[in-house]
């Protein structure tokens, strides 16, 4: 059993559907290797099934990745096993059977299980379609409110989860939309992150988030000249396909991402 005292890492990095770089996206050894290197949020993706299951899937259906289109609303539980969610990945890196065997698409509760058997490392919850009672239902009773968060682009969703647990992270991912309107409405509703896609970010927009008491985060960024360039502007989330990547550029500058917990504790307070 994990020692309930060991507090979650914070280090800013989510592995984004995982280490999605060296495994396939979205299945558990995806999500087995993230917590191995220590990231402290891995994220993912939710959809939910015709028989009322809650999977792992980023698509309405699994053509992109598992070579064989079924659709996910349509499908049952037990249909959906008929898809590789490693086939996409598989042919992409040249991979044979061998190196990358077939992975199912997860179910939910199997990755809050893992989470469940650990302390450090949390799950950034997706709600793809319309499933947020769903899952707040199942957290609830595998009592993991503590290993989880959120994040999407939907207000409503965000709202619906902050009704059920205000302590519950919120990860407010925005795109091409209006910062101030956003930064105000994140803290009207208690959201602790706002995410921009890495297109929108700047030196600038990550310092009025900051000025705001709100954390700044990006997604999602692969590419090692925008990893640092982020680091050394004082981010502190990034969504990332590659999280060794990022968390290697995290120590070798001895700043950024990982060494913000004691800058943040030097900031000073927001007065309204």
């Amino acid at each position: 059993m994990p020692n309930q005292k060991t507090p979650p890492k914070k280090n800013g990095v989510t592995a984004h559907r995982g280490d999605s770089t060296d495994f396939p996206e979205n299945t558990l050894p995806a999500f087995r290797r993230a917590i191995q290197l220590g990231v402290d949020w891995i994220e993912l993706d939710i959809h939910l099934t015709r028989d009322r299951q809650l999977v792992v899937i980023h698509d309405p259906d699994t053509g992109r990745v598992g070579g064989k289109k079924l659709i996910v609303a349509q499908s049952t539980w037990k249909d959906l096993q008929q898809a590789d969610a490693a086939a996409q990945f598989r042919n992409a890196n040249n991979r044979t059977l061998h190196d990358c065997p077939p992975e199912r698409i997860p179910l939910l509760s199997e990755v809050l299980s893992l989470a469940l058997e650990q302390n450090q490392t949390r799950v950034s919850i997706q709600p793809k379609s319309d499933c947020v009672a769903e899952i707040l239902s199942l957290i609830d009773r595998m009592k993991a409110a503590r290993h989880v968060g959120f994040n999407d682009g939907d207000p409503l969703k965000m709202q619906a989860v902050k009704k059920w647990n205000s302590s519950v992270p919120v990860f407010w991912d925005r795109c091409r939309s209006d910062l101030s309107a956003d930064i105000s409405f994140a803290r009207q509703n208690g959201f602790e992150t706002i995410m921009l896609h890495i297109d929108d970010v700047t030196e600038q927009s990550i310092h009025a988030i900051q000025e705001a008491k709100l954390e700044a985060g990006a997604w999602t960024v692969n590419a090692p000249g925008a990893l640092q360039r982020l680091l050394k502007w004082g981010i502190d989330r990034i969504y990332t396909d590659n999280p060794a990547l990022l968390l290697d550029l995290c120590s070798s500058r001895h700043t950024g991402i990982a060494g913000k917990e004691k800058a943040d504790e030097e900031k000073p307070q927001f007065k309204p």
